[in-house]
C-alpha cells in the first residue's frame, strides 16, 4: 500500500493549526483553479501533514463558492492519502447539544449549485458512495475523542444543504423526519470528490447550535454559532494532534476508497484524449496511464 499521509480540511472556526514544526504555506495550482487558500505543510513529530482552511483564512468563501475540486486535487498532488474533514454543523436531534462532536458515517446531499465530479468532460466514472467514509479513519477519530474525553457520538447522518442561508423551519422539520442527525453546508461534494481521487475520508462534525426546529432555543444566528465555534476549536486542534500520532495504527486495507477507480471508469479507452488524461493526471493517473 502507498505510504500514508494525512490531510486536514478545516471548517468554520478552524483556520490554522497551532504547535506544529516546519510550518510552511504552499501555493498550489490545479487544473480546476486555485484552492481555497495556500496549503499548510507542517510536521508533528515524524509525521508530515497538510492542512487547508476550506473557507480560507478569515472566512472569505461562502459554502457554494468553495473550489472543492481544487482543494482535493491539491491534497492529492501533495501526496495525501487520508483526509480528516472537520465541519461545523447544526443539530437535528435533542441529544446532540452544542459542543458535541459527531463522527459522521452517512450523507444526504441536498446541494444543487456545485461541480460534483472530476469526470465531467469526455471521461465518465461512477464511484460507489454506499459507504462514504473510511471505517479505519473513523475508528481513529473515535479513539482520539475518547482519550481526550470529548463528548461525541459515533455514527450519524449529515444533511448537506446549499446555503449560505440557514434552514426554514419547514426544511428543518423535514430533515428531522428523515432521521438525519446534523446539518451543514460543506461536506458535499467534498466527500464525493475525495472518493473519486481514491483518498480515504472521514468527517468529524462539531455541533454549534440546534437548527431552527428546537422550540426552546433562539433562531440560529452567526453570533450564536461563533461563540460555540471558539469553544470547539481548541478541542478540534487537540483531536487532530492525537489523530496524527495514531492514524497509522488503524487498518485501512479494505477501505472503500482503495483502488475504487479500477471499477468506475466506463468510457472506452480509445476515446480518451491526451488533453483530458492530462487534466485528470493527479486524480486518476494511476488508472488512466495504464498500458
Amino acid at each position: 500500500m502507498k505510504k500514508r499521509k494525512l490531510g486536514i480540511i478545516g471548517g468554520s472556526g478552524l483556520y490554522k493549526m497551532e504547535g506544529f514544526e516546519k510550518a510552511n504555506w504552499l501555493k498550489i495550482n490545479t487544473p480546476w483553479g486555485r484552492p481555497s487558500d495556500e496549503i499548510l505543510s507542517a510536521k508533528l513529530g515524524k509525521e508530515e501533514i497538510c492542512f487547508i482552511p476550506r473557507h480560507s483564512r478569515g472566512h472569505k468563501i461562502n459554502p457554494t463558492n468553495i473550489n472543492f475540486r481544487a482543494n482535493v486535487d491539491a491534497m492529492k498532488q501533495l501526496g495525501v492519502t487520508d483526509i480528516i474533514s472537520v465541519s461545523a454543523v447544526g443539530s437535528l436531534k435533542e441529544n446532540l447539544d452544542p459542543g458535541k462532536f459527531v463522527i459522521v458515517d452517512q450523507f444526504i446531499d441536498r446541494t444543487f449549485s456545485r461541480a460534483k465530479t472530476f469526470f465531467c468532460d469526455e471521461i465518465v466514472a461512477h464511484v460507489s458512495m454506499a459507504k462514504p467514509t473510511s471505517p479505519g479513519l473513523s475508528k481513529c477519530c473515535e479513539a482520539a475523542l475518547k482519550k481526550l474525553n470529548i463528548d461525541h457520538q459515533v455514527g450519524g447522518t449529515y444533511i448537506v444543504m446549499e446555503g449560505p442561508q440557514f434552514s426554514t423551519l419547514a426544511e428543518s422539520n423535514l430533515y428531522r423526519s428523515w432521521k438525519a442527525d446534523v446539518i451543514g453546508m460543506t461536506n458535499m461534494p467534498e466527500a464525493k470528490l475525495a472518493r473519486e481521487a481514491e483518498i480515504r475520508y472521514s468527517t468529524v462534525a462539531m455541533v454549534t447550535d440546534y437548527d431552527c426546529w428546537h422550540p426552546d432555543h433562539d433562531e440560529v444566528d452567526v453570533n450564536m454559532v461563533v461563540e460555540t465555534l471558539m469553544k470547539n476549536a481548541a478541542n478540534a486542534q487537540n483531536m487532530i494532534k492525537e489523530i496524527i500520532k495514531t492514524f497509522k495504527d488503524f487498518s485501512v486495507e479494505k477501505d472503500p476508497a482503495n483502488y475504487c477507480l479500477d471499477v468506475a471508469i466506463i468510457t472506452d479507452p480509445k476515446l480518451r484524449t491526451k488533453k483530458t488524461i492530462k487534466k485528470l493526471k493527479n486524480i486518476a493517473g494511476r488508472v488512466l496511464n495504464k498500458k
